[in-house]
């Protein structure tokens, strides 16, 4: 039997693979959803053409609401910490992926919604009446998906403990007031919304960005962030040295000597 399609994933032009979670209404995610996530964070990792991600879900209503209760209600106890432990892998995967990730926050984004953005490197959402947070100890569990470790360095530990005990939802103004979204825009339709995200996206591909350096700048701060600061000290040498040897930065700096636009290659 086929198995049917959680996940899906396109290319959306100028450097940029959009992935869709696909299990509507509310894009609520199973072992077998993460498993294609997984797959696809790989894939747009390995894809030399790919130079930033994009995540999004299918619809207007719900970027995800995390984790599907009926199918956690189903399963052994053991089964829900591989199931845990294999989604905290596959997020750990498109955090230290060295290309930028975006996620393009179209509706409502709790619970373990809100985890798998939050292992995104940028989060934009589309103004109105969508909802975010991570109300899990309204179930008698915690966030366990990297929550309480992702909000805490986004938010601060004092904050992160009213927020994910209070177990309360809120706008997405207020996500950006607290640094969990880092903007939120008006848009008329869905699709314009799509379409200006994945605009935004292609600004930091090849000419106009050095997606290389993007990307190293990325895994500088994720990696570093991780790390005694000595040791992280070295690492951003050890990536800058990769970047002086790569053709963009002998463009990058040609063009500033010459007074003109870099063209980047992303080599």
């Amino acid at each position: 039997m086929t198995e049917k399609t959680l996940v899906r994933y396109a290319d959306a032009g100028g450097g940029v693979a959009l992935v869709t979670l696909d299990d509507p209404p509310a894009n609520t995610y199973t072992h077998e959803m993460m498993r294609q996530l997984d797959d696809a964070i790989l894939k747009a990792r390995f894809d030399d053409d790919v130079h930033v991600i994009v995540l999004t879900g299918n619809g207007e209503k719900f970027f995800s609401a995390g984790a599907n209760i009926g199918m956690l209600a189903k399963v052994t106890t053991g089964f829900k910490y591989c199931f845990c432990l294999h989604a905290n892998e596959t997020l750990n995967r498109l955090e230290h992926t060295p290309k930028l990730t975006i996620a393009a926050l179209n509706g409502h984004t709790v619970g373990g919604g809100l985890e798998i953005a939050m292992a995104a490197d940028i989060r934009i959402a589309r103004a109105g009446k969508s909802m975010c947070g991570l109300p899990e100890v309204n179930l008698g569990v915690l966030p366990g998906t990297g929550g309480t470790q992702r909000l805490t360095r986004l938010v601060g530990k004092s904050r992160a403990i009213e927020l994910m005990t209070t177990g309360g939802t809120f706008g997405f103004d207020r996500a950006q007031e607290l640094g969990i979204v880092n903007d939120v825009w008006e848009t008329e339709t869905p699709d314009d919304f799509m379409g200006k995200v994945i605009e935004y996206a292609r600004g930091f591909c090849p000419p106009r960005r050095a997606s290389r350096a993007v990307g190293l700048i990325k895994r500088s701060v994720q990696t570093g962030a991780e790390i005694p600061f000595e040791t992280a000290l070295a690492l951003e040498r050890e990536l800058q040295q990769q970047l002086f040897a790569s053709d963009d930065a002998r463009e990058g700096l040609n063009a500033y000597v010459e007074k003109r636009k870099p063209d980047f290659s992303g080599s």
